[in-house]
């Protein structure tokens, strides 16, 4: 994936800001002429439809007319000027500014072509089923149907009408970020509005190890700690963009703790997870924003790091978790690896990330049967 982004693959193509920022043009044209129209044409129907009504308005209005008549009351005339205005009013609903706003300001089609073009490259299955039976391997992923509000799992054995890079686009559909994807006549968008992690999936799928990476942990903002990302100062004082970035990732992170939190009561589950977060004091990737493309290259030294130190820090709880599903682990190979393609990629590390500081067991949970 690194070579991907970077271009240096020798057999996928590289995936450009154009794929990620595909303008969503046709709803920024579609809806302002579609407002347009219905503006210009809205007083003319008004009109017409009025010319229609009011012969009819003595005959309406007839009985009620008669009854004030024969005995006045407020209530008599309130309810002659009420069927005035039913009679008159117009049929039609008047244009909405409101409706006429884009859904998102990207398409993420160009994902799905990239997806699609890569895996005919790789010379893999484009469809869930024939992917299966081929790699023998089971492939799901998770979207939210925006009409019905529910979830969507697509893979071989549930939802395989969507081809993989169709999946892809619906489950990867962001809201407001990109526009709903319209797949089949269903407006599917990011799976983890639904479920955060959709862990029980992979559950009742018969999972036994489940390894889930949050890179989407609140930061710690200590206004006494002198390396904190606000430097003694409140995360308000930091804009929108910043306040905005603390309760998207406070909710992420307390519904992700709350579904594991069930699967630890539940004694039919007998197997492991593991959750991989950065630390909770990791400034710089608190600061990073996962939607700028530019940035991808710090985004996955950040991810590599992040996750690198919380098994480093655990790694007397991981190690033997893992060896219970064959996965050996050595310490020194590890950091033999990561010193290689740090070296290759030219990474400098942080402070943060090379001198991890005490901090409670919660950076890393692990959940044993």
């Amino acid at each position: 994936m690194i070579k991907v982004l970077e271009g240096t693959s020798q057999r996928l193509d590289q995936l450009t800001p154009l794929h990620f920022y595909n303008p969503n043009l046709s709803e920024f044209v579609r809806r302002p002429a579609r407002f347009l129209f219905e503006s210009l044409t809205y007083a003319p129907a008004v009109a017409v439809e009025l010319a229609r009504q009011i012969p009819e308005l003595p005959e309406a209005l007839g009985p009620a007319l008669r009854a004030s008549a024969k005995k006045p009351s407020y209530t008599r005339a309130e309810e002659v000027a009420m069927q005035v205005i039913e009679h008159v009013a117009p049929r039609r609903e008047p244009p909405s500014l409101m409706r006429q706003i884009p859904t998102g300001v990207f398409d993420n089609r160009g994902l799905e072509l990239w997806l699609r073009s890569s895996l005919e490259r790789l010379r893999l299955p484009n469809d869930f089923r024939a992917f299966q039976q081929k790699r023998d391997k089971e492939l799901y992923l998770a979207a939210c149907d925006l009409d019905t509000a529910g979830r969507a799992v697509l893979g071989h054995d549930e939802n395989a009408d969507l081809s993989i890079s169709q999946a892809v686009q619906a489950s990867t559909a962001l809201p407001f970020f990109f526009k709903p994807a319209r797949i089949g006549g269903v407006d599917y968008i990011d799976g983890g509005i639904r479920n955060t992690a959709n862990i029980d999936v992979a559950i009742e799928k018969g999972a036994d190890l489940i390894i889930c990476y949050n890179p989407f942990r609140p930061f710690l903002n200590r206004r006494d700690d002198e390396e904190a990302f606000a430097a003694g100062t409140p995360l308000a004082e930091r804009g929108l963009f910043t306040v905005a970035n603390q309760v998207f990732r406070t909710l992420v992170h307390s519904r992700l703790r709350i579904a594991i939190q069930r699967y630890v009561s539940d004694t039919r589950f007998r197997g492991d997870i593991l959750l991989l977060e950065p630390r909770e004091h990791d400034a710089e990737f608190f600061g990073t924003n996962p939607l700028a493309f530019w940035k991808r290259a710090d985004s996955i030294r950040q991810g590599f790091e992040s996750v690198r130190v919380s098994i480093e820090s655990n790694y007397d709880e991981v190690a033997p978790l893992l060896a219970r599903y064959g996965l050996e682990m050595d310490r020194s190979s590890a950091r033999r690896r990561a010193r290689r393609l740090r070296s290759k990629q030219g990474w400098r590390v942080s402070s943060q990330e090379t001198a991890p500081r005490p901090a409670p067991a919660t950076r890393l949970h692990v959940v044993g049967a």
